[in-house]
């Protein structure tokens, strides 16, 4: 069985998460040169993917071998006693098959439509410390695993809470039962949600090609286009600051960083965020939003509705998608009763960096961003001061 052996040499410990930065107004295409239409695998229809007939373009099952393989190791880990953070490909080796099958799904969630369903991983066996293990070990070889928040987390731990969805300047929307409107996240390159357990109701993911997205606005709303293509969006950091940052960050909605092709536009967008900068407004720092950013957001989301591809996650499925041309929502959702365990999804941000594998193992370039950590390999995610990665179970 051939495995990739470890290559401390190349380890990402001592690099932290980029963290949230403002787009670079220099790197920026304007509005009168963005194309009218993208073309390219990016750019896909929902109504290809729904249904049965249609099931095998977008998931895989999980072999027998390649469980036995994933477990084999997670249990070596596991009996190393070493951290869950510094699982990575250089201490995380693997068959050169299941590696070779993580790649094609990488070249996919990268460069092509941009979201994949692995289905069968045997969840309820493994338990949740096994299943971590093999989750950021299978999820290291698609990308660079990155902190999603202050505490320097890199497994979040999507569920309710409790937490009060209208405190919007204080709450993530994922630590509640709410609905989350089409948004990505600040992962830096692909996000993961691996479900432990089902609600009781809703709770569904709804996807939507970003690129698709794009061609509708330019077709019938290129006013829209324009508002959401301008550096005029004002994002909340929610109160995860740096010393010297300020408590949010300035963005284009859709960017095409200059001198690249039509379908490396990126999209960057969560409604929530730009809800909760009210408090800046009224302290007088920022703006307000506009007529035109309200409309802008009302079409956008109504339009991502009309253009999604739904899916219902079953315990054991891990979804990947592109947090560079896909945006993603989930339905509210309502929890069993105790003592039944709630909703529960594991997430990982995995930043997909600009230039060559370190390892020369086969990763293909990320998108360049026109953000200056474009090249960093952990790029993205959400980094305070020098807050070490932690993962806690």
């Amino acid at each position: 069985m051939n495995t990739l052996a470890p290559n401390s040499g190349s380890s990402l410990q001592h690099i932290l998460t980029s963290g949230q930065h403002d787009i670079l107004l220099d790197q920026l295409t304007p509005y009168e040169q963005l194309p009218l239409k993208i073309e390219g695998p990016t750019v896909w229809d929902a109504e290809d993917y729904r249904g049965d007939s249609n099931a095998h373009k977008w998931t895989h099952t999980w072999t027998e071998e390649e469980i036995s393989q994933l477990e084999q190791q997670s249990i070596i880990w596991r009996d190393s006693g070493r951290e869950l953070a510094e699982i990575e490909r250089s201490t995380f080796p693997l068959p050169s098959s299941l590696i070779s099958t993580l790649l094609r799904l990488r070249e996919r969630l990268v460069h092509g439509t941009g979201f994949y369903l692995f289905k069968g991983l045997p969840t309820d066996r493994w338990g949740p410390h096994l299943t971590a293990i093999a989750y950021l070990g299978l999820g290291s070889y698609l990308g660079n695993v990155n902190s999603q928040n202050k505490k320097g987390h890199v497994l979040g731990h999507v569920k309710d809470l409790g937490n009060d969805p209208t405190q919007i300047d204080k709450v993530r929307i994922y630590s509640t039962a709410a609905k989350q409107f089409f948004h990505t996240d600040s992962s830096g390159g692909l996000v993961g949600l691996c479900c432990l357990h089902k609600a009781l109701e809703g709770g569904e993911s709804d996807i939507v090609s970003a690129h698709r997205l794009w061609n509708e606005l330019q077709a019938t709303r290129p006013d829209v286009a324009k508002t959401l293509a301008s550096p005029i969006w004002n994002l909340d950091r929610k109160g995860e600051v740096s010393v010297g940052q300020n408590e949010w960050y300035t963005t284009a909605i859709f960017c095409l960083p200059k001198g690249e092709p039509a379908n490396r536009m990126i999209v960057h967008w969560d409604p929530y965020y730009v809800r909760s900068v009210s408090r800046h407004v009224e302290a007088g720092k920022i703006p307000p939003v506009t007529v035109e950013q309200e409309e802008a957001m009302r079409v956008l989301e109504e339009t991502a509705g009309r253009l999604a591809l739904h899916m219902i996650l079953a315990v054991g499925d891990i979804q990947f998608v592109s947090d560079v041309h896909v945006l993603h929502a989930r339905t509210a959702y309502v929890d069993h009763p105790a003592p039944a365990p709630r909703r529960h999804l594991l997430r990982l941000w995995l930043a997909v960096p600009e230039g060559e594998d370190p390892l020369n193992l086969g990763w293909t370039s990320g998108w360049r961003t026109a953000c200056k950590d474009s090249k960093h390999q952990r790029r993205g995610g959400i980094q305070v001061d020098n807050t070490p990665t932690r993962c806690p179970l």
